[in-house]
């Protein structure tokens, strides 16, 4: 009974969710340029060492879709696309913060 309310705990743990959520290459780096401003593709591309546009992507393709990343098409010549943090993301900072003041 008592390991079972333990690993309850544990799923609820802020840091685990989030450890879960940026797992992979490019996610905590990209979380990480997030906080700082807005994201572009081609920037994205530029900053992260290692990234190309497939696996770039599939990132953010994936924080998409757990709402960490919104996905806004700017219509203004010339035509672009620019990732924010949600709601969501922006409530995860400071246990990313707390995280990366541990390493």
């Amino acid at each position: 009974m008592t390991n079972q309310n333990s690993a309850e705990n544990a799923e609820i743990c802020p840091a685990q969710k989030l450890l879960k959520m940026l797992s992979g290459k490019l996610k905590p780096e990209i979380f990480s340029l997030a906080i700082k401003s807005t994201l572009r593709f081609s920037s994205l591309l530029r900053e992260i060492k290692g990234a190309n546009k497939q696996s770039l992507s599939i990132a953010l393709k994936e924080m998409e879709e757990i709402e960490l990343l919104e996905r806004v098409v700017v219509k203004l010549k010339p035509l672009h696309i620019e990732y924010y943090l949600t709601e969501k993301g922006k409530s995860l900072i400071p246990v990313f913060q707390q995280l990366e003041g541990l390493v």
